[in-house]
């Protein structure tokens, strides 16, 4: 399959891997942040750690929007669905994400009407079929999904759909990296941009994290490949001391990125003063409400909003292991009280959470090894 199976290619993932250890000075420790959850998600997948020098140390970043939701914001879209005349429909990532009274499936099976789309045009088109019902959309994601939501906002003025509303919890990338970086316990030499997200936003916008912090940054596609060339680059720069932007997923993520991707979220959406974040707390400006143009159909407007605060449950450490101070098995719960079929935290509810992808690649291959060792 083109694109895909060019960038699995057994001889030359060994020669980057080559090329990686080469390149790492063994008298120094890196520390590489990938941003996004996908990467995190192929890199234990594809047993990509396995073939780093020692002194490569990956950490995940806060680029899974499912983990990054506080237990509040989840409390808040259901209480709205509380409403037996309204319908609450989100992503099917969202279904399991505990809130303090249980998940979106929990209240689904207490008699809630909860419903799985695929995109927010499925949940138009449930309030287009269902005029007497009030139907809830539950937007979540980075830019990457923000302008489909802005999209689906703006046919649904053009139909003067009067049933439908959008619980608007879209974040921005940029300024959680900012507040990684200002964190005084992180130390990060270099970043793997995240690739869904640049598709829209483009790599522009990474250049101060070179210019003011002196970082490497290479934007990154999701192949086994793509993300060794990505270590590559970076470690090119650190070796050469210098700290620029790279793309290497060029044949999908433009510089300047997607003009009318970027021009619909300007349409329906603006900056709001505070958002809170799970590990990393408020950050300004770092997600996007409705304008008041828009104002009909946002949820929050519309509807009475607790404006729950909720802190994780005390012994998961949801908040360290976002923010990568923490690997995912550290967590005193990981394995024993959360796994992937009884999550406590988000990062093991979404497919793109650092310790759903832990445990069902790595955690799941060590306890194989050491059930064939003990066979033995």
């Amino acid at each position: 399959m083109k694109f895909v199976d060019e960038f699995r290619e057994p001889e030359v993932i060994t020669k980057t891997a080559e090329e990686i250890r080469r390149l790492a000075d063994p008298d120094r420790h890196y520390r590489i942040m990938e941003v996004c959850g996908g990467h995190t998600h192929a890199i234990y997948r594809f047993g990509l750690k396995d073939l780093l020098s020692s002194n490569i140390e990956l950490i995940h970043g806060p680029g899974c929007p499912v983990c990054v939701l506080p237990m509040g914001r989840i409390d808040d879209g259901l209480s709205i669905a509380q409403d037996p005349n309204v319908i609450f429909a989100a992503f099917g990532d969202m279904m399991r994400v505990p809130g303090t009274t249980g998940s979106p499936l929990e209240h689904k099976a207490r008699g809630m009407d909860v419903r799985i789309v695929y995109s927010p045009s499925d949940a138009l088109k449930l309030a287009k079929n269902n005029p007497d019902r009030h139907v809830m959309f539950f937007a979540i994601g980075f830019e990457t999904t923000a302008p489909s939501t802005a999209l689906t906002l703006v046919r649904a003025k053009e139909w003067g759909l009067h049933n439908f509303s959008v619980f608007c919890n879209h974040v921005t990338i940029i300024p959680a990296i900012r507040a990684i970086l200002d964190s005084p316990d992180m130390r990060i030499d270099a970043f793997i941009g995240p690739g869904h997200v640049s598709t829209v936003i483009g790599c522009r916008p990474y250049e101060w994290i070179a210019k003011n912090e002196h970082k490497p940054v290479a934007v990154s596609g999701f192949e086994p490949l793509d993300i060794l060339q990505s270590i590559v680059m970076v470690l090119r720069q650190l070796k050469a001391e210098q700290a620029m932007i790279e793309n290497q997923y060029k044949r999908v993520v433009p510089w300047e990125g997607n003009s009318a991707a970027l021009r619909a979220i300007a349409e329906v959406f603006e900056l709001r003063p505070y958002f809170e974040w799970r590990g990393l707390g408020f950050i300004s400006q770092s997600a996007l409400r409705i304008k008041e143009s828009y104002a009909e159909w946002d949820a929050e407007k519309r509807f009475v909003v607790p404006g729950v605060r909720v802190t994780d449950p005390k012994a998961a450490q949801c908040g360290e292991v976002l923010k990568g101070v923490l690997k995912p098995h550290q967590c005193k719960l990981f394995g024993r009280e959360c796994t992937p079929e009884h999550p406590i935290g988000a990062l093991m509810v979404s497919s793109e959470g650092s310790c759903a992808a832990y445990f069902n690649y790595e955690h799941r291959k060590t306890e194989m090894v050491t059930s064939i060792s003990s066979m033995a």
